[in-house]
């Protein structure tokens, strides 16, 4: 399916890979393993800006087109508030593809699709804190075949986006196996990037999302706090690391030593 939008145009008109598919090309990009049960999924996401799909000024041939020559089953699901447009196309067997774009309007546009003049037809579910995570996409190649190339959000916004979305998941079966998954992927990456001393990358990332408000602290707060004693004290610590090599200061982030209240200072990940 990534194979045949790109060769449709997707990521030639900047479009980002998202979702779990981005996460399988993670390892190859940190030259690291990473968690394998978190790399599977039922579904594809692809998401693009706004304003570039409007000022790009060309076109993917019609979407189910091109996903119809992947699967002639695909079909349209249309949108509840306009079923005159589409952000979603699911195949007979059930595997989705969603298109998505960062809600940088008012909370009034939430849930309503968005025309997105590049992307042959389709229209795009908008989501707050997309922004961020496919803010500079990096390039990189989904093993499959020959290989793909396709742009995918920077790991470190990846696992980042992972920990404040995993707050926002409603409390129902399929949401809390999404969630259970969000922190899985955060986790991995955070790992791998640690030990590949990537701590002023990763720290940055962080520094950027917590700068952004309220909202944004508390879901990372809120997501932190559902991990293990010392995966948290880890990651307190090595974040800490990071924002010190950028010459902040960590306790503005959070990330001052609490082992006065019990917690251990300097732990490895289980």
């Amino acid at each position: 399916m990534v194979e045949q939008l790109a060769k449709a145009g997707f990521f030639r008109l900047r479009g980002v890979l998202i979702g779990t598919v981005a996460y399988q090309c993670y390892s190859a990009v940190l030259g690291r393993r990473l968690d394998a049960v978190a790399m599977q999924t039922g579904d594809a996401d692809f998401a693009q800006f706004h304003e570039i799909s409007v000022a790009v000024g060309d076109s993917m041939p019609p979407i189910l087109e091109v996903l119809r020559e992947v699967d002639p089953t695909f079909r349209e699901i249309p949108s509840q508030v306009d079923g005159r447009v589409s952000t979603q196309f699911v195949s007979r067997d059930k595997f989705k593809v969603e298109f998505l774009t960062p809600n940088q309007w008012s909370d009034d546009q939430a849930g309503k699709p968005v025309p997105m003049p590049a992307l042959g037809g389709a229209a795009a579910a908008p989501l707050r804190f997309l922004d961020y995570l496919i803010y500079q996409p990096i390039r990189a190649v989904l093993l499959h075949g020959a290989g793909v190339p396709v742009l995918i959000p920077s790991p470190e916004r990846y696992a980042v986006h992972k920990v404040i979305v995993r707050s926002r998941r409603k409390e129902d079966r399929d949401a809390t196996a999404k969630s259970a998954k969000d922190r899985l992927q955060a986790r991995s990456i955070i790992e791998a990037m640690i030990a590949n001393r990537q701590h002023a990358d990763l720290a940055s990332a962080f520094m950027e999302a917590w700068d952004r408000g309220d909202h944004w602290r508390a879901a990372i707060r809120q997501s932190i706090a559902t991990y293990d004693d010392d995966f948290r004290a880890f990651l307190r610590t090595e974040l800490s690391k990071g924002v010190t090599e950028l010459e902040m200061d960590p306790a503005k982030y959070e990330l001052a030593d609490k082992s006065a209240d019990g917690e251990k200072s300097t732990p490895g990940p289980k």
